[in-house]
């Protein structure tokens, strides 16, 4: 008789650890002493440049849900990124990103999800050796190498920002 699944961690944090060990992701986390919530806090928290913070934005695209990330230094053009994917998307309300990733906004990180989400990821993540993202935590963070998260979620890769 087979045992059962080991069920997931419950802390946002864990999940997005154990996630990444799942993901064979090499990541540091780091709980700061200030807040992580903006790509400008994280920016300062990790010491980096706002363009290397990944923001894990999540979007209605017809009956589920997809998730962009995007570098902190663009706003996500959902006109443009819609036409490049070939998908619609749309604002979605804040319970239910929560429900769908178990992240509340200003901690969404692009890994740990209650259900796995399709990803697109701006282009311009990819020309960092190191980015950092959201831990699930607002005091939260990650570094990662960007080509690896890319890899490790099948991302589409797209321009995002304003081009």
């Amino acid at each position: 008789m087979n045992a059962p699944a080991p069920s997931p961690p419950k802390a946002s944090i864990d999940r997005v650890a154990a996630d990444a060990a799942r993901l064979g992701l090499a990541i540091d986390i780091r709980r700061m002493d200030a807040s992580t919530r903006t790509a400008a806090d994280a920016a300062a928290a990790a010491g980096c440049d706002v363009a290397q913070i990944v923001k894990s934005l999540v979007f209605a695209s017809g009956e589920g849900l997809i998730l962009v990330l995007v570098s902190g230094a663009h706003n996500a053009d959902l006109a443009a990124v819609s036409a490049r994917i070939g998908r619609p998307l749309d604002r979605c309300d804040a319970r239910r990103v929560r429900d769908v990733t178990g992240f509340a906004i200003g901690g969404v990180a692009p890994i740990g999800h209650l259900t796995p989400l399709p990803v697109v990821m701006d282009e311009a993540l990819l020309v960092f050796p190191v980015v950092w993202c959201a831990a699930g935590r607002p005091d939260s963070i990650f570094s990662v190498d960007p080509s690896a998260l890319r890899d490790a979620l099948g991302a589409t890769v797209v321009p995002v920002g304003p081009h």
